[in-house]
């Protein structure tokens, strides 16, 4: 398939790809805040210690520019603090340190690595078990601070992250109408406005709709425009959204959410640009590039309509970048600070710029929380995390996170699934399991299917790695 008309998918965590090694990828430590987001890569075999004296190399790792930064310098570490032993490609750790180590939540001394495992030493270090290649994809050209959002505001040092941007890249530098993908809150509004502003009609208009708030009725008017006086007397003249992106981009939020009538209207105008104003005889031309975002299956949308955007690109949820989490969180947390001083104040070491203070566990739930409206929702639990903390660090709150799930459509419902396909168990949190047991009073049946797991025998495969509890706590 040619490059110009594929459907780019950003790499899957767990893919068995030949040349990604598991690794481990710093999410918090307090001493030493502006690691977060190195990576140690372990590959498929070997004997390695992290500590202040170990053999474990941490790395900024970046298309054609890994940066390597030596040891863990926390002086509360021990000097050898986890051994790690690869073979083939499994990896086990063994606590040689005086600190507590934790997996997934719970105490241990030793035992087997897998991707999407947290490794927590005491509440010094925070490691979150990824995958990656010895070297990142793509050219050098990196301009940001690492871990800080770069210019059109994409954050994440992660595969995913670094892909996306080597995509839109490649997009931004061509003209045809692009169709972003994605699950709620993960960024597409961010991609179309990074696809304007890295190509070549960056110094014209990029004209922004929700697609959804377009009335049926007044479609034609809002997309085309009217003459002066049409249909009323005294009826100024409007360009219409076609119009208005002469030149630029237009972009269609919630593209999916026009009736198939609606994207029909848009056939000749993305084929040539022609259109006609209401009330005009003769047809204009606007020189622009559509650029549309949809969270629904691409195949819904008309055929002729979908036949019409050459270029696509998904953009990632959060549980195919969680090492990138703490790094978004971070960053809307500052943003959060630049226009509150109180919280600038109480919860940041120096100022609004600075470094919020984050417990240990905050950080843990948010990286392995099984998300469904991804930033938004993130940034909706560090409101919670907020507004709940009673000292100057942000805590769980006592009564936990409220997360709306949202509701399956019609078509799901009639399926009896999920609208998004199988949860990943890898992204579920060991003590959200046991709530929904507990809840269920250890029945299973009802626990798979709120949770969104592919069956029964997930589910009982998850409870015996995590030796959770199916009778309740009594």
């Amino acid at each position: 398939m040619n490059e110009a008309t594929a459907t780019w998918n950003p790499p899957q965590r767990g893919e068995d790809v030949p040349d990604h090694g598991l690794a481990l990828a710093l999410v918090a430590y307090p001493s030493e805040p502006a690691r977060v987001g190195e990576v140690a890569l372990l590959g498929d075999a070997g004997d390695a210690v992290l500590g202040r004296h170990g053999t474990l190399d941490w790395v900024q790792q970046r298309p054609g520019a890994t940066r390597r930064r030596g040891s863990l310098t926390d002086p509360q570490l021990s000097r050898q603090q986890v051994r790690l032993v690869g073979d083939r490609g499994r990896w086990t750790f063994d606590n040689l340190g005086k600190l507590p180590l934790f997996l997934n939540g719970h105490p241990v001394a030793k035992g087997p690595l897998e991707p999407g495992d947290v490794l927590q030493i005491a509440d010094r270090v925070l490691l979150y078990v990824t995958q990656r290649p010895p070297e990142l994809p793509g050219e050098v050209g990196a301009r940001h601070r690492f871990g800080e959002a770069d210019a059109q505001g994409v954050v994440g040092e992660s595969l995913a992250a670094w892909s996306l941007r080597e995509r839109l890249a490649f997009l931004a530098r061509r003209d045809q109408h692009v169709l972003v993908l994605g699950e709620s809150g993960t960024g597409k509004e961010l991609v179309a406005r990074a696809l304007h502003a890295l190509s070549g009609r960056s110094g014209r208009a990029l004209v922004s709709r929700n697609a959804a708030t377009i009335p049926e009725s007044l479609a034609d008017a809002e997309l085309f425009g009217n003459l002066a006086g049409y249909p009323n007397p005294g009826m100024p003249a409007r360009p219409g959204l076609v119009g208005e992106a002469d030149g630029g981009v237009l972009f269609l939020d919630e593209f999916g959410e026009l009736p198939l009538e609606q994207q029909a209207r848009l056939l000749r105008v993305m084929d040539a640009g022609e259109y006609t104003r209401l009330g005009d005889a003769r047809p204009r031309t606007s020189d622009l590039r559509l650029v549309a975002a949809t969270n629904r299956d691409p195949e819904s949308l008309k055929h002729d309509v979908l036949a019409r955007f050459p270029l696509r690109v998904q953009v990632p949820p959060l549980h195919q970048r969680r090492e990138d989490i703490p790094l978004i969180a971070l960053h809307t947390l500052r943003a959060i600070a630049s226009d509150d001083a109180e919280i600038a104040q109480r919860y940041f070491d120096g100022g609004a710029t600075g470094t919020p203070r984050v417990s240990m566990e905050l950080m843990r739930r948010l990286v392995v929380h099984p998300y469904h409206t991804h930033v938004r929702e993130l940034a909706s639990m560090l409101w919670q995390a907020i507004t709940s903390s009673v000292g100057d660090r942000l805590e769980v709150p006592p009564e936990g996170f409220l997360v709306t799930t949202p509701a399956p459509d019609r078509a799901s419902q009639a399926a009896g699934t999920a609208p998004s396909g199988p949860i990943d168990p890898l992204s579920l949190d060991p003590e959200v399991v046991q709530q929904a047991l507990d809840r269920h009073h250890g029945r299973q049946d009802p626990v798979w299917r709120e949770l969104g797991l592919a069956s029964r025998h997930v589910l009982a495969r998850f409870v015996k790695k995590h030796g959770l509890r199916v009778r309740g706590r009594g």
